[in-house]
């Protein structure tokens, strides 16, 4: 059986990096690895992006559904095939972004969360990235891309409150540089 290291925090962190990283450290050791992301590339995940990318929101109920159809998908076809044989999957955000984010809306966080569970895989690790609110809003606006519609700091605060209140996390300093993030990940169970 394969592994799942789930990588969460709030925008602006450096999950991507942190992802890229371990998944680069994992290859190195010999290890079949899958590298993805939540929304993936799928129809509904590239809705989500393409709205938020232009400051747009669906409905709280619209937008659920569409991230719990994506992350069907995905489990489906990637990330349940990986794991089953043997591959060790990194994952850029998963189903506690979705609690994080759309329970902000007014969504059931413990809802999702079980909802989620019911058919996506639960973390062999789950790494947050964690950092003020208002470094991680410079990083984002430095990437010259303009912020998304879940870039507010209003928001970005609650959720890493969220994401700090988590008891399976593993904490990894955001304000690190990338090198730094990676040495204290603990890849030594692979």
């Amino acid at each position: 059986m394969g592994a799942l290291i789930v990588i969460e925090g709030i925008d602006g962190g450096g999950k991507t990096t942190l992802a890229r990283g371990l998944a680069q450290a994992l290859e190195a050791r010999g290890l079949e690895l899958l590298l993805t992301r939540e929304p993936t590339d799928g129809p509904e995940g590239r809705r989500l992006r393409e709205a938020a990318a232009r400051g747009l929101r669906f409905s709280p109920e619209e937008e659920l559904s569409l991230f719990f159809e994506d992350r069907r998908r995905h489990v489906r076809e990637a990330v349940k095939p990986a794991l089953a044989r043997g591959a060790v999957v990194v994952q850029d955000r998963s189903f506690y972004s979705t609690a994080a984010y759309q329970g902000l809306r007014g969504l059931d966080r413990a809802a999702i969360l079980r909802d989620s569970r019911a058919f996506a895989p639960e973390p062999d690790l789950l790494i947050v990235v964690d950092l003020p609110v208002d470094v991680a809003l410079q990083r984002a606006e430095s990437r010259g891309e303009g912020r998304t519609a879940f870039e507010d700091e209003a928001s970005l605060l609650q959720i890493r409150a969220f994401f700090q209140s988590l008891p399976e996390a593993e904490p990894i300093d955001g304000t690190q540089p990338p090198e730094a993030m990676l040495a204290p990940t603990p890849i030594g169970i692979f």
